[in-house]
């Protein structure tokens, strides 16, 4: 059955591949998963994090050439970051910092798990978070190994040695070697215990947010830029894996924001296992192409699927909503966009489509630019718990620059978004949104009140936006 499985999938990713602009992209069965188990109330209740990320400092020495053991964010920096964020951020609800890859990730006691970013124990960085009002997010991934692999699994006989590859499973790249990772096979005996191990372990740390990466390398081995990176363990282990992940995660309360899947078959494992899942390729540079720009009106059929945030919340909105997957547009850089325009739009579309704002710029590098993300009216539709929907979510039809929602209270948010390289005069009539009658508007960028209207109507520059609310 595996051989033929494996036929299918080579096929299929033939096919896709032919129609890798495919707009629809809405993916075939490939397999029929064996059953998993159903984790209840994973997302209930969860709201897009606001954070701070490490990740800009990071990419700007990796581009340096910096790397390894080379790169370290000391003590002193941390306690510059910590300070800015609860000084700065806390109170506009950005109550979490976060650590990226890059820099090493060390496994220093008898646990076998994550304890060291680089030269900082993870204990001392959740203390520090803690003593400012603020919770320290990690990126690590469950299906990693990083301690020796004589560690014995707890409560099991098992090594973390023999949860590794060992030729008795298939494979989908059965000549290929997996590059920077040392993964778990989740149909080893002993894989589900060291999962919730892992888990155990960062909720006995204090940390509650865990950013797990490079999944695709996990499911297949691939992706769009790589090519094979990998072995793939197939689509039952990955669908298995995420399963055990999202069983631990919910056990010890912690959110899961799953990075770099594939999403085929609409995302119906990552949907159903993951509190949040990337719905566009890395930030990169950032600016107005991260935003819009990059292969817009254009999806793919395996990671990335979109190349811009706009094209990837659009895509993907269809699966997004109160209590349901958050979608992740992955961080914000507004020092690398030209225009206050284009700052109003990144961090707005972020909050109408019910995404996470997750700030990549340092206080060295922020400039005058920390009003565009901690604008309060703006920020109620993530404490709402607000998602947004496009009125078309599909790739270059007229509509797709008009989101809309409800707030819990019943008032009503708009927004209109001009990606052109040119004003334009945008309007949409809120007969349209299914919206009847005369509504009180108020600009959300600019706080002012419009009056009553049937429509919102206006010139807005290029890359730039209007969100309003309407109540009444």
């Amino acid at each position: 059955m595996k051989k033929i499985f494996l036929l299918s999938i080579g096929l299929i990713a033939t096919l896709l591949s032919a129609c890798s602009n495919d707009i629809e992209m809405r993916y075939p069965p490939k397999y029929e998963l064996p059953e998993l188990p159903v984790v209840e109330g994973i997302h209930e209740g969860q709201k897009a994090p606001l954070y701070w990320s490490i990740y800009e400092y990071a990419y700007e020495l990796e581009r340096a050439g910096v790397s390894g053991n080379d790169m370290d964010f000391t003590e002193a920096q941390w306690d510059e970051v910590i300070d800015w964020v609860a000084t700065n951020l806390k109170p506009y609800g950005y109550d979490m910092v976060c650590t990226d890859g890059f820099i090493s990730m060390q496994a220093n006691d008898a646990s076998g798990y994550m304890t060291h970013y680089g030269s900082v124990a993870l204990k001392d960085l959740v203390a520090k978070c803690k003593a400012r009002g603020l919770r320290l997010g990690v990126y690590d991934n469950p299906l990693w190994i990083h301690g020796s692999l004589d560690t014995k699994v707890e409560g099991t006989d098992v090594t973390f040695g023999q949860l590794l590859y060992n030729g008795s499973t298939t494979v989908m790249n059965p000549g290929a070697q997996d590059q920077w990772f040392s993964w778990v096979v989740s149909e080893q005996k002993g894989a589900q215990e060291y999962i919730d191990g892992f888990f155990r372990h960062y909720k006995e740390l204090g940390v509650d947010f865990i950013r797990m990466d490079f999944l695709s390398w996990y499911e297949d081995g691939k992706d769009r830029g790589s090519g094979v990176v990998g072995r793939g363990y197939g689509r039952e282990a990955y669908a298995r894996a995420l399963a055990y992940i999202a069983q631990a995660a919910k056990k010890y309360g912690i959110f899961t924001s799953l990075v770099m899947p594939h999403l085929f078959n609409d995302a119906e494992v990552e949907s159903r296992y993951g509190n949040m899942v990337r719905i566009v390729a890395d930030t990169g540079d950032g600016g107005w192409r991260h935003t819009s720009a990059h292969d817009k009106g254009k999806s793919y059929a395996s990671w990335p699927n979109c190349m811009n945030q706009y094209d990837g919340f659009l895509y993907w909105s269809h699966i997004s909503g109160r209590n349901k997957v958050i979608l992740d547009g992955d961080f914000l850089r507004l020092n690398k966009y030209d225009t206050d325009a284009e700052r109003q739009s990144a961090v707005s579309l972020q909050l109408m489509a019910g995404g996470p704002v997750a700030i990549a710029d340092q206080p060295s590098t922020i400039g005058k630019n920390l009003s565009f993300y901690t604008n309060s009216e703006l920020l109620q539709l993530r404490q709402d718990g607000f998602v947004g929907q496009p009125l078309s979510d599909k790739l270059g039809e007229s509509g797709n620059e008009v989101w809309y929602g409800t707030l819990s209270n019943g008032d009503w948010v708009v927004g209109l978004f001009n990606r052109s390289d040119a004003s334009a005069m945008l309007s949409v009539d809120f007969q349209q949104l299914g919206i009847s009658g005369e509504w009180n508007v108020r600009d959300l960028w600019s706080h002012t009140d419009e009056g009553r209207a049937t429509t919102v109507k206006a010139s807005i520059p290029a890359h730039g936006c209007k969100i309003v609310k309407l109540t009444k």
